[in-house]
This record gives structure tokens, C-alpha cells and sequence, in this order.
């Protein structure tokens, strides 16, 4: 079964137990993914995983942004509300790297391309988003990396 086809199934899942904020979240993540489809030209036959993999990062950075500003703003109950919507996004990303493997993983890579300043974090970021892909967050392995050049 396809990450996409998991999500229509838990959309429907979520209709049928009346779960307001899954059915919420899947209906505008479903309207993402379809967006997303037709920005690509891959209306009839839909996206990857990866790809959905993708718009779901996108909207879990909207959260974790939004999240951010409304704690600042001093409205708890919107920062609660957004993220009860991030944690039920977050289900359909691949299991999370831990800070301590992004970084084992980036020593290596850093070794791996010669990267030896801040100013070899673009080749270093290259290598490791394609490598890390979806199981890591960019703006960890980004800060990780920074840390690591500047040593």
C-alpha cells in the first residue's frame, strides 16, 4: 500500500470514528498532495512516496514554525492546536534519525567529500540530504553540519 493510499484509508478511518482533528489534518493534507500533483504534472498517476513524503515535510515545517510564533505570541491554546495537527503528520514520516546518528553520519560525509570550513557546508548539505533523505530534519542536519565545519 502506497503512503498516499495509507492516508485516504485513515482519512476515511478518521470520518467514520468522528475524529475531528485526523479528519482535519488528512483532508488538508490530502488537498496538499493533490496540489502537489498537479504542480508536477503527475495528476493521473499521482506521486511517489517520496514525493508525498515531501509535501508532508512541508507541512510539518509549517507547523513547527507556526507552533514557534504563537508561543512567542503568548497563545498557548493555538500552539497546543498546532501541534496536535504536527503529531498526527508526523505518523506518515519515516522514523526519525537521533542528533547522535545525523552527526556520526555527517563526520563520515564530511571526511567523505574533504569538506574542512563553513565554506563547504552547501557540498557537505548535498551529499547529506540525499543520503539522509526523509530520516532526518534538514534544519538538524544543517545546525549539525554548521557545528562540525566550524571546529
Amino acid at each position: 500500500m502506497s503512503l498516499k493510499e495509507r492516508i485516504l484509508n485513515d482519512f476515511k478511518e478518521a470520518f467514520k470514528n468522528k475524529d475531528a482533528l485526523a479528519k482535519s489534518v488528512l483532508s488538508m493534507l490530502k488537498s496538499e498532495i493533490a496540489n502537489a500533483e498537479i504542480e508536477s504534472g503527475a495528476r493521473e498517476k499521482g506521486l511517489s512516496d517520496e514525493e508525498v513524503i515531501k509535501v508532508i515535510k512541508k507541512m510539518v515545517k509549517q507547523r513547527r514554525d507556526s507552533i514557534e510564533q504563537f508561543k512567542e505570541g503568548g497563545n498557548q491554546e493555538m500552539a497546543e492546536q498546532e501541534e496536535a495537527e504536527l503529531a498526527v503528520l508526523e505518523k506518515y514520516l519515516p522514523e526519525q534519525m537521533s542528533e547522535e546518528e545525523v552527526e556520526e553520519k555527517l563526520r563520515e560525509i564530511i571526511e567523505k567529500v574533504g569538506a574542512q570550513s563553513p565554506a563547504d557546508l552547501g557540498k557537505v548539505m548535498g551529499v547529506a540530504m540525499k543520503e539522509l533523505g526523509a530520516s532526518a530534519d534538514g534544519a538538524m542536519v544543517k545546525e549539525i553540519a554548521s557545528k562540525l565545519l566550524s571546529k
